[in-house]
């Protein structure tokens, strides 16, 4: 096996937004283990696996979010402005709990796809300079996205949520106001107590 980052994963960056590996080598055993009995056949998409990791790796990575109740001013008992940093993510720039606040981890995997199914992939194989890139690797798996867990699973965030219903997403479009307002609901919840972290 051998395997190579996709060219949009930035989790082994030093300055990462959302979940870093922060002990490649730790993560790297245990990743090569997991795929190593893992069947991509088997997938709804053959090729594209989520692949999940056993405790023992957690230590190897830092999880990708934080509660906001820990970046409280003692003083002033509001938001304090010294926990949060700025980084770009995915065209804007976004305001993000600092990795110090990162919550503990409660589960870890990786998004995986064979080398076939990742040049095989849309966005992928418009993308000339990534499939000459990994061609020319002789990679065997190629790692899209490392996903270390914490607190309760992340709604829609409102940005999404507000895109969906504006047509971003067909399914958006079968919801009844009862679906929309609880979906808003546990967005908005969701977005007071959790913020992603970054370097």
């Amino acid at each position: 096996m051998k395997f190579i980052n996709a060219n949009i994963l930035q989790a082994f960056d030093d300055t990462a937004v959302g979940t870093r590996v922060v002990q490649p080598y730790l993560f790297m055993r245990h990743l090569s283990a997991a795929v190593a009995v893992f069947d991509f056949d088997a997938q709804t998409t053959p090729g594209q696996g989520f692949v999940s990791l056993p405790k023992e790796a957690f230590s190897s990575v830092s999880a990708g979010v934080g509660e906001k109740k820990y970046a409280i001013d003692e003083l002033s008992g509001e938001p304090d402005p010294g926990a949060y940093i700025m980084r770009p993510w995915r065209g804007s720039m976004n305001v993000y709990l600092k990795r110090d606040y990162a919550a503990e981890v409660e589960g870890l995997a990786a998004i995986i796809y064979t080398t076939d199914a990742y040049l095989a992939d849309p966005d992928v194989a418009r993308d000339s300079d990534e499939v000459s890139r990994v061609e020319a690797t002789g990679a065997s798996h190629i790692i899209v996205a490392v996903l270390a867990f914490a607190g309760p699973k992340a709604p829609l965030s409102p940005g999404r949520l507000v895109s969906n219903l504006a047509g971003g997403n067909k399914n958006a479009l079968a919801w009844n106001a009862d679906t929309i307002r609880e979906k808003a609901k546990e967005s908005a919840t969701y977005a007071a107590e959790w913020s992603v972290v970054a370097d």
